[in-house]
């Protein structure tokens, strides 16, 4: 962008007075276009009839802010006939060629800054792509036929660990120091080779067995792979809370389940919130209910019962 310059002591100029301030108004506005459009101070005459009017022009013109065609000023452009040329422009203007020299460093310069910033932002991204930080490798023609000097120790092929192996080259998988985390150190607990998966089939633990027959007889059928900590919740659950409980509480989560679970893990969250039931103790809603008989008297009946019994043996109340 370009700007159309005006020397601070423009409002008291003998021309500028002269002109008045209407065609000062056309003279700057036509001064703009002239700076944007790189015209040199030439205004066409559609301009000066676009911005101002016949009579604005002509005092420009009779000021001497304003050359029109064939002018005998000679530090100005000739402009074309119904064209005008504003006076000294380029004393205080840049010419076309200096402002366009002026546009192209500068986006050679904007150019070289984006390529220094990108250059950078890749070489905080990647340290070893860039050339100032890749490692040199220097090749040294004579490195492979260097001779041993004095101080070089040869050691021979008998010493241990050349030809030979040593003691402590672990040949023997058996016999390394380094303990395998495949191998358990002692023998695996009946729940760690449930845990482990041990075998062909999980190994439930033999108080888990029961709850498991239940839940197959009860024809819910799932895995038993669990963890060894989810095994010691399990007894921990069913330790405390009776097999018919778990499988009538399993019986109504199987019932309400989008999808059939396929673990024992499904059921366990609602195993571990079920309150303490022992052994024995009715799980059932109502089972622990007694029931009324219908054929049993009620009260009334057995009242008047009562009392017929006891006229019945008192003879003087039957006698009255």
């Amino acid at each position: 962008m370009t700007w159309f310059k005006v020397d601070d002591t423009a409002h008291a100029h003998p021309k500028l007075l002269k002109a008045g301030n209407a065609a000062l108004g056309l003279w700057v506005r036509a001064g703009a276009y002239a700076a944007q459009h790189l015209t040199e101070g030439v205004i066409p005459g559609v301009v000066a009839q676009l911005y101002g009017t016949a009579p604005q022009a002509r005092k420009l013109v009779a000021s001497g802010l304003w050359h029109p065609a064939d002018h005998d000023c000679t530090r100005c452009k000739q402009p074309a006939s119904g064209d005008y040329v504003m006076h000294d422009f380029l004393i205080y203007n840049p010419s076309r060629a200096r402002v366009e020299d002026d546009r192209a460093a500068a986006a050679e310069r904007q150019k070289r800054a984006r390529e220094k910033a990108a250059e950078q932002r890749n070489q905080e991204r990647n340290p070893l792509d860039s050339s100032a930080n890749r490692p040199r490798t220097i090749d040294v023609p004579w490195a492979e036929n260097r001779e041993p000097s004095a101080n070089q120790i040869e050691f021979p092929d008998d010493i241990a660990g050349q030809g030979v192996p040593s003691q402590r080259d672990a040949v023997d998988p058996s016999r390394s120091p380094r303990p395998d985390p495949t191998r358990p150190a002692v023998p695996p607990t009946e729940v760690q080779q449930a845990s482990y998966g041990y075998g062909s089939t999980p190994a439930v633990p033999p108080n888990c067995r029961p709850l498991r027959d239940a839940l197959t007889a009860a024809g819910i059928v799932v895995e038993w792979s669990l963890a060894e900590a989810e095994w010691f919740r399990l007894e921990a659950v069913v330790q405390r809370t009776a097999v018919p409980a778990l499988v009538d509480h399993a019986r109504e989560q199987w019932r309400r389940a989008r999808s059939r679970p396929r673990s024992v893990r499904y059921f366990l969250p609602g195993w571990t919130a079920l309150p303490p039931v022992p052994t024995g103790a009715p799980t059932s809603p109502g089972a622990d209910v007694i029931p009324l008989d219908a054929a049993r008297p009620g009260r009334v009946q057995r009242a008047a019962d009562l009392f017929r019994t006891a006229a019945h043996d008192d003879p003087q109340e039957s006698a009255q």
